[in-house]
């Protein structure tokens, strides 16, 4: 069945009210590598409930309508969507408990024609219960690979944030635990993907791969450590372009440049094998 565009665009999310504690934060940190070192003082206040604290990109798991594309009314081939680009945008930083309310919209369905795909542009705004105060902004690109040729609009399309010609400033290199993926998906992504060796394998994996949302997360600790000093309150925006899979042990090395106060661009990559896995990377922080 192909995407019926007006159903599709129209589709009717119900809003997700979801309540978090520390507990839940710190599985967050945990899924992330943080801790690896339970001596590293800068990183035990994200995992250790003492004076603990969010980490600024957990709001990606927060307030989600779940595997929705996977309801056989949108017409999507689910087993054949990418996570394209995701961008995290924080109007008030999160405390480590409280309850949100996830409001997700389709904004564009871009027709690339047949045998080219399709692009699902979504949104979700996650707001504070009690006060109704907007906290977050997140937008989210689907790359839908069967689905060009259903005769919606051909644009337009989002360009990706471009990164300077010279070598970057800095660099900081993550690794991955080896059960990252199978802490990671406590946050709330299931997908077998990501656990079960012969799902991985019957779609052309080695072995299971880490969740992206997990390497998105990594190298906002990159930035975190790099830019912020470890205080989650100055980060503020983060978009990135999804390049490549990481495979749980590996070392993502995110690269830097600082481009203006507040502002840098960035883009990560497997030192093991030198794949690109994050790329056209911006951060906004408060310098």
């Amino acid at each position: 069945m192909p995407i019926d565009y007006q159903k599709l665009k129209h589709w009717p999310f119900q809003d997700v009210v979801q309540a978090y504690a520390a507990k839940d934060c710190i599985l967050y940190a945990l899924g992330l590598g943080l801790g690896t070192d339970p001596l590293d003082l800068q990183q035990l206040r994200f995992v250790y409930e003492e004076k603990l604290q969010m980490l600024p990109t957990m709001p990606v798991v927060l307030g989600s309508p779940g595997f929705w594309i996977k309801h056989p009314d949108t017409g999507v081939d689910w087993k054949s969507v990418l996570h394209g680009e995701q961008s995290l945008i924080i109007h008030r930083p999160l405390p480590a408990a409280g309850t949100v309310v996830g409001k997700t919209s389709i904004d564009e369905i871009v027709d690339k024609g047949r045998g080219k795909g399709a692009l699902l542009y979504s949104r979700r705004e996650l707001y504070e219960q009690g006060s109704g105060e907007l906290l977050c902004s997140l937008t989210s690109t689907g790359v839908c690979r069967s689905e060009g040729g259903f005769g919606g609009p051909s644009g337009p399309t989002r360009e990706p944030h471009g990164l300077p010609s010279r070598e970057p400033d800095l660099f900081c290199d993550l690794l991955t635990p080896p059960q990252s993926a199978l802490i990671y998906r406590l946050s709330g992504d299931y997908n077998p993907l990501h656990a079960d060796p012969a799902v991985a394998a019957a779609a052309g994996f080695k072995q299971p791969i880490l969740h992206g949302l997990c390497t998105y997360g990594i190298a906002g600790h990159a930035l975190l450590k790099t830019l912020c000093s470890y205080d989650p309150t100055r980060l503020r925006r983060m978009d990135v372009r999804f390049s490549a899979p990481v495979y749980p042990g590996e070392t993502i090395r995110t690269e830097v440049w600082n481009e203006a106060p507040g502002r840098a661009s960035f883009r990560s990559r497997v030192v093991e094998r030198n794949v690109l896995v994050l790329n056209n990377g911006l951060a906004e922080f408060v310098a």
